[in-house]
């Protein structure tokens, strides 16, 4: 099969990391992607542009040349899809912004990654990613995992690009949800995911609280026993046996020979107890019992350990490719599996190594010499235009934060969501994870509750489900049953390491999908414990967005080919992904060594979180800043400008005045800086809301709620927010008369199957 977007032709102007992975992204799916290189630029010479420019072709381009300026002008009208991550206005200067092409290309999708939008007073400000950090909270160790006596108003510093990865994710949704919406209607539009916009989708919960309670503190997760156990021979595991029930801590003592542990619900004696146990055994002999047992529990590894694990490879995380220049490179594969069969990269053809800057200029120059533009629907002649995914149904079988994300987004595009859980459970963040669906609690195992399942489907464009691989199949409502079914069904899968491979049927929450991958070995630094990484959900809420991404593939495919489509992601791949630009290892050198650690404040001086008299900022700036900088720190630069004592005297000059007027001061001198927000701060920030990036709806059980937005927009069928969600279960009698099944509500509660009454608390405190 080719790839869902084979034949589509994507321009990319990206720089960094969220522009060439959006392309790259599309470049994997089949798409046919052209990078444009500035003259003078030393990508090629750095490892990750082995990884972020594989799959497409590339010419070089002088966006200040009136020559060079009008090819890109040229491959842009002939493109499908342009991609660019400059600062706002920047394209509009050089000719190629989307007001112009739009004009000259009406079926364009355009798709502009920003660091902070046109609309917001630093749309200007040069958006670091430890700046948009700064900005977004996203600075703070997880609750929990700090070291002994740690200060909570330090900032800690994390290499990982959190906020260009979820930007990135995001516009590959709204590309091809776009390209979904201009079969209808023929034409393009702008799709715009400022990266500060996009750390609100990772925000998730986070921000989410009742009003009138206020937001509550973080809290560790510490019940059943959760935690980060030291194990025999020096190595670490995660035990997470959080869910509806007690049943993985039963599973795992029993498995373990400690079956009379099991009654004490004593969670400070039991993590006493598990700390003795599992410094009995080594982290690989306990991860091989929790998998045969099936619990969530993992051996935490280092990035390198990732890359060379050989579940990693056969689930297609992790794939080599032969580069030009580094030889067989090990790098991240496919971000989602398409289709039944794949290789080992997860793709249905073998990744494809970069080509070299201008490599291929001729060639791209002679398509544009006998090419024309991408031909369009007149304007006009196609009707009103509707959201991408109007008047499609989505069955939403899937638990916990990263499921129902991905079921939410595609609410957001339009569709219609019918969300499953099953009877007498309680349902973690239903409130903010599962706004705008209508809400049914079924027990899909048992054949009454099936025959309302198959009813459903047979209603359903697409469905999404996380049960671990190969449960679905035992309770008989596998994708091959419901494609037997419904040929033409879009069929989504989340797990936490895949559907391929050996570990596919393992369970795991975000903290497995962190221990594996190596996130966690970086969060605790070289030398320190392994630690959860980051305040927020990064794993869970990207493999949502993943999800959603998979979705619109499949729908694209079902709107081009009439045919369906089956497509899996996991919180490996999304973890493996979050660190896609230093996860490489080939013959020149293994991963690089980032800043890592809660100690970790940024990469050099320049780069780096300063204390000023009051609070925290970032600093952001580059060796061009270097006679500004100082001039506004007030200092003079000694012959040389070596940077060893540059910090130094940063520290000290930066405590003389109050972080806002440093912020003031660096911004007006062109420099990068930002003050540290809190997310409870940010979340009532009079602009933050007035940008609907912090939202507030009414509950019915609670009253005023108020959780993150929507960081998307697309300018001619936008998403929109969904409506407050009803209490868990709340929509099954409606939901159940419009498959023709009202009369038999009654009897499926009498069988266990339904419930309609005793309904779970949406909002906890």
């Amino acid at each position: 099969m080719a790839g869902p977007l084979h034949g589509i032709r994507v321009v990319d102007f990206g720089h960094h990391v969220a522009g060439p992975l959006v392309a790259v992204m599309l470049a994997d799916q089949g798409a046919d992607v052209i990078h444009v290189d500035a003259p003078g630029s030393r990508a090629a010479e750095r490892a990750a542009d082995a990884f972020f420019n594989r799959g497409k072709r590339r010419i070089t381009l002088d966006l200040t040349d009136p020559g060079d300026r009008d090819v890109a002008h040229r491959l842009a009208t002939r493109a499908d899809v342009l991609v660019e991550n400059f600062r706002p206005g920047v394209m509009t200067r050089l000719g190629l912004g989307w007001e112009r092409l739009r004009d000259d290309a009406p079926g364009l999708v355009y798709l502009s990654l920003p660091g902070f939008a046109p609309d917001d007073p630093r749309a200007g400000v040069r958006a670091w990613e430890g700046v948009v950090d700064a900005a977004t909270g996203n600075c703070r160790l997880r609750a929990g995992e700090a070291p002994d006596g740690w200060d909570d108003s330090v900032p800690t510093y994390s290499a990982v690009p959190v906020a260009s990865n979820f930007a990135a994710f995001l516009g590959s949704v709204g590309v091809v949800a776009a390209l979904v919406e201009r079969h209808r209607s023929g034409l393009g539009q702008h799709v715009s995911v400022p990266l500060f916009d996009a750390m609100f989708e990772a925000i998730g919960d986070a921000g989410a609280y009742v009003n009138a309670w206020g937001m509550a503190p973080p809290r560790p997760i510490r019940s059943s026993g959760s935690g980060t156990y030291a194990c025999a021979g020096g190595g670490y595991v995660q035990f997470n046996p959080i869910g509806a029930t007690r049943r993985f801590v039963t599973w795992f003592l029993r498995a373990a020979d400690r079956p009379e542990w099991i009654d004490d619900t004593d969670d400070e004696l039991l993590r006493e107890r598990l700390t003795a146990l599992f410094a009995t055994r080594t982290a690989q002999e306990w991860e091989d019992l929790g998998r045969a047992a099936g619990v969530p529990l993992a051996r935490v590894r280092t990035p390198a350990e990732w890359l060379e694990s050989p579940s990693a490879r056969t689930s297609g995380a992790v794939t080599s490719v032969d580069d030009p220049l580094l030889g067989s490179t090990l790098m991240p594969g496919a971000a989602l599996h398409v289709g039944d069969d794949q290789d080992e990269n997860g793709l249905d053809h073998p990744p494809v190594p970069r080509h070299l800057p201008d490599e291929d200029r001729a060639a791209i120059l002679r398509e544009l010499a006998a090419d024309r533009p991408v031909p369009v629907r007149p304007r006009g002649t196609a009707g009103p235009r509707r959201r991408p995914l109007a008047g499609l149904r989505v069955l939403d079988l899937t638990q916990i934060l990263a499921g129902p994300t991905s079921a939410r987004i595609l609410g957001e595009l339009g569709a219609e969501v019918v969300k499953v859980n099953a009877p007498g459970r309680t349902i973690f963040a239903h409130g903010v994870v599962n706004r705008g669906k209508r809400t049914v609690l079924l027990d899909v195992r048992a054949r009454p509750g099936q025959d309302v399942f198959w009813k459903l489907v047979d209603d359903a464009d697409v469905v999404v489900q996380n049960f671990p691989p190969g449960t679905a199949e035992r309770y008989g409502i596998g994708h091959e049953d419901i494609r037997v079914r419904k040929p033409d069904v879009v069929h989504v899968a989340v797990s936490c390491y895949g559907g391929i491979g050996p570990w596919a049927p393992g369970r795991g929450y975000e903290t497995q999908g962190q221990a594996v991958t190596g996130l966690m070995a970086r969060a605790g630094g070289p030398d320190g414990r392994p630690a959860v990484l980051g305040p927020y959900n990064l794993l869970d809420y990207g493999t949502g967005v993943l999800a959603a991404f998979g979705a619109v593939l499949g729908l694209y495919h079902r709107t081009v080919t009439g045919q369906g489509l089956r497509l899996r992601t996991s919180l490996a791949q999304a973890g493996t992904y979050h660190q896609a630009a230093f996860l490489l290892k080939h013959a020149r050198g293994a991963p690089g060594r980032e800043p890592a650690g809660p100690r970790a404040r940024g990469h050099t001086p320049l780069q780096r979180f300063y204390r000023a008299s009051d609070r925290w900022f970032f600093l952001g700036a580059t060796l061009a800043d270097l006679d500004r900088l100082a001039a506004v720190a007030g200092f003079t630069l000694p012959r040389g400008r070596s940077l060893d004592i540059l910090q130094p005297r940063l520290d000290a000059a930066f405590t003389e005045r109050t972080a806002r007027e440093w912020v003031d001061l660096l911004r007006a001198m062109g420099i990068g800086a930002h003050e540290v927000v809190g997310v409870a701060e940010l979340m009532t920030d009079p602009l933050v809301r007035e940008r609907g990036l912090s939202v507030t709806q009414i509950s019915a059980e609670v009253g005023e709620v108020t959780m993150p937005g929507i960081a998307m927009s697309m300018s001619a069928t936008g998403p929109r927010l969904g409506a407050p969600v009803a209490p868990a279960g709340a929509d099954a009698v409606e939901v159940l008369e419009r498959i023709g099944l009202r009369a038999a509500v009654a009897d499926l509660e009498g069988h266990g199957a339904l419930q309609t009454s005793g309904l779970p608390h949406g909002w906890r405190r």
